[in-house]
């Protein structure tokens, strides 16, 4: 792999997290000051964001954007990836933000590190390095301590919260992986615009969400604007085109400097506080991603 392609592939995926962590931050502002559903949320931002970026790809790649729906296989490829990627990613991240807030949302999300690795070993027939057991055990120990803030006796996380959480880091594995066989072919911006188009008409029509809330105003509908344009349709392009550089588990592993974005803006500008012991577990989780990275075998 050359140095070239590392460095790009790397750099696409910082900024597909950097975007995700500012997303994150805008839907907790969100859920903080409006009466709002995290469903229609997803539907909303899915449907607009798949819009934007299928009317990206069409000046370059014309009518080549509707052909995919013409090879049978990669129909159901992009269907998948769809509906069991990125509808239960974007969802469930959501969720958990409502639940939680944008950083801990984040910081659950990024178990999709652990997750990655255990599947990648599965499927390549190998045991896991002792480099990812410790990963596994640091990303169980900090997931118990955000989950616990500390406690012994209790869990002080609601549950909607940690399983959404956690329901995201596996959406994250899924669209990573379900993406690989059809961008090759497609492209990112077209396999990821009619993704979040597939995805987000289903929620949709299953949630109604026509219906507008009643108490949306010009600062609502800028901080959509962001999560649409840049949370999900520049976050999630870039990040997918990282795949085809640097591969999936690499990709995952940077993404994974979202939830610092999304920690240091949430006590920023929400003055959100943190105790020692989820500041622990946020350190745990994180240092998954080092020593991953510092593998000597790939």
């Amino acid at each position: 792999m050359e140095q070239k392609q590392i460095f790009k592939g790397a750099a696409l995926a910082c900024l597909g997290a950097f975007g995700w962590g500012i997303s994150g931050i805008c839907s907790q502002y969100l859920f903080m000051h409006y009466d709002l559903a995290a469903d229609w949320l997803t539907a909303v931002r899915m449907v607009l964001s798949g819009i934007v970026l299928l009317a990206t790809a069409l000046p370059k790649e014309h009518t080549r954007v509707f052909k995919i729906w013409k090879v049978r296989r990669d129909v159901l490829w992009l269907l998948a990836f769809a509906l069991t990627g990125l509808l239960l990613c974007q969802y469930s991240f959501l969720a958990a933000i409502k639940y939680t807030n944008s950083a801990t949302a984040t910081v659950l999300q990024s178990l999709n590190v652990v997750l990655m690795a255990a599947v990648m070993a599965v499927w390549n027939r190998k045991r896991m390095e002792n480099v990812q057991i410790a990963a596994v055990v640091l990303a169980l120990s900090g997931t118990y301590l955000i989950a616990t803030k500390g406690s012994l006796t209790s869990i002080r996380l609601s549950a909607a919260g940690l399983i959404f959480g956690i329901l995201s880091a596996v959406g994250v594995v899924t669209y990573t992986l379900l993406s690989r066989p059809i961008i090759g072919t497609w492209g990112n911006v077209t396999v990821t615009g009619w993704g979040m188009l597939v995805g987000g008409t289903v929620l949709f029509a299953l949630t109604k969400a026509w219906n507008l809330p009643q108490n949306l105003d010009g600062m609502a509908w800028l901080m959509i604007a962001v999560i649409v344009l840049v949370g999900t349709a520049i976050g999630f392009s870039v990040f997918l085109e990282s795949v085809r550089y640097i591969g999936p588990v690499k990709a995952t592993l940077i993404g994974c400097l979202e939830p610092v974005t999304a920690t240091v803006l949430s006590a920023a500008l929400f003055q959100t506080r943190f105790s020692w012991a989820e500041l622990l577990g946020f350190g745990f989780v994180l240092l998954t991603v080092f020593l991953s990275v510092f593998q000597k075998k790939h």
